[in-house]
């Protein structure tokens, strides 16, 4: 156990300790505002302080963790052994930066609380953050800054035991919209044959006939694909449903249709399966409560996993909304514009309420890469999108971290503007399970 003293205790201070000793360091600490308890007790200590009073680590505070305020912040991003660190202190300190405040500000998405330009969506875009700005967004900062005091910590106290920890590797894929051309209503599929005929698009006017007609199988149709890859390589990704009303933005086939509750069934039987909250839902806590009625009513069993829809929300009521309607484990933690580390961590972390200042029982799960960040936004192709998700996914398992990447199953059906891409998912799958 490590003994670190603070002359102030406060929420953020023991959130962000937590984190990186517990669950990325992996060691057990005891925190204490006592300075004369602290210089006696015995064995590792790190003081969080401006100066020392005996041979203990020394980290200085810039303040931030002390404070219960939302402000903008004055940073100056500099480097320290080839990583990018903000909050600079002291270089007579054993970390010439608050290893703390920076974890904090980055995990808690601190900037996302203060005013920022909505687009129609209403995200915070990643040209918005401090990480993209300063050209650290592809790197897992906080897991590195944790792994460079872990290894002071070994050098200064080979005594510590530090358990090892595992690289994991999560698929994720999102349900827009489980079929293109199969199981709509009439009115939708009449509407969708003219609107081909008036756009002189004959392709896609001929394969929804032919689909129709069941003289081909529907394009969106990938799940025994992906059935296929995951029983090759020994894994199971886990499903966001998207179950709200039509409209502009949330065009699913209907629940009511016997072929996708079957398919919600069929799919749950040996996966994980999560809502994809409509964009309906997204200001509307009672639209959000019955989708998530909906999938648990299909599913015969309660819903506890998210994943917003256009990867749409804003801090902190989306969140707080979430644990509201049950929601223990959310995965809409990533830009869709660029790949990389939203809260500048690879690691699950527990959502800290920063207006109430205090931890939540709701786990974040970032995710790093997304197939139309590559395809769309980054304009790549496949051999340079593999190339893209081996680098960030190196870097994962360099930390040990958990790498996440969220599909669609459009987007595996090797068909029009995905065709080709099928080798990015069995890459991707193949660099993931790697021991």
């Amino acid at each position: 156990m490590i003994t670190i003293y603070s002359g102030i205790l406060t929420g953020r201070l023991s959130y962000i300790l937590q984190l990186i000793f517990n669950d990325l360091i992996g060691i057990e600490f005891e925190l204490t505002s006592d300075r004369e308890k602290f210089s006696q007790r015995p064995g590792p200590k790190i003081a969080y302080a401006n100066e020392r009073t005996g041979d203990e680590l020394l980290i200085c505070p810039s303040g931030l963790v002390y404070e219960k305020e939302i402000k903008p912040q004055v940073l100056e991003v500099s480097e320290w052994e080839g990583l990018k660190i903000f909050y600079r202190t002291s270089d007579t300190a054993d970390l010439p930066f608050d290893i703390f405040s920076a974890s904090f500000l980055m995990v808690s998405r601190y900037k996302e609380y203060l005013p920022y330009k909505k687009g129609e969506l209403l995200r915070f875009e990643a040209t918005d953050s401090l990480a993209f700005q300063y050209g650290f967004l592809d790197e897992p900062v906080v897991n590195q800054w944790s792994a460079k005091l872990k290894a002071i910590l070994q050098n200064r106290y080979p005594e510590l035991p530090f358990p090892e920890r595992k690289f994991r590797f999560i698929s994720t894929i999102d349900i827009d919209n489980a079929y293109a051309f199969k199981h709509k209503s009439f009115i939708r599929t009449v509407g969708a044959l003219v609107r081909s005929l008036l756009q002189r698009d004959t392709n896609t006017f001929l394969s929804r006939v032919a689909t129709l007609l069941g003289n081909d199988e529907d394009p969106y149709n990938t799940y025994s694909y992906i059935d296929r890859i995951e029983n090759l390589n020994g894994f199971r990704s886990m499903f966001f449903f998207l179950v709200g009303d039509y409209n502009r933005y949330d065009t699913n086939i209907s629940i009511r249709r016997l072929a996708f509750r079957n398919l919600i069934k069929g799919i749950a039987a040996d996966h994980k399966v999560g809502i994809h909250p409509s964009m309906a839902s997204h200001k509307n806590i009672a639209i959000l409560q019955k989708e998530v009625s909906r999938l648990a009513a299909v599913l015969e069993t309660r819903v506890t996993k998210s994943r917003q829809h256009f990867l749409a929300f804003e801090l902190p009521t989306t969140y707080l909304r979430l644990m509201q309607s049950g929601i223990l484990e959310d995965y809409s933690m990533g830009y869709a514009s660029h790949l990389g580390f939203r809260a500048g961590i690879c690691t699950p972390f527990r959502f800290y309420n920063l207006p109430e200042e205090k931890e939540t029982d709701l786990v974040v799960y970032p995710f790093q890469v997304m197939d139309v960040t590559l395809r769309q936004y980054l304009r790549l192709n496949p051999d340079e999108a593999i190339e893209k998700i081996r680098e960030i996914m190196d870097k994962v398992k360099k930390v040990n971290g958990t790498f996440i990447s969220l599909w669609h199953n459009e987007s595996l059906s090797d068909k029009g503007v995905w065709q080709g891409w099928r080798k990015v998912f069995e890459e991707t799958v193949r660099m993931g399970i790697q021991t």
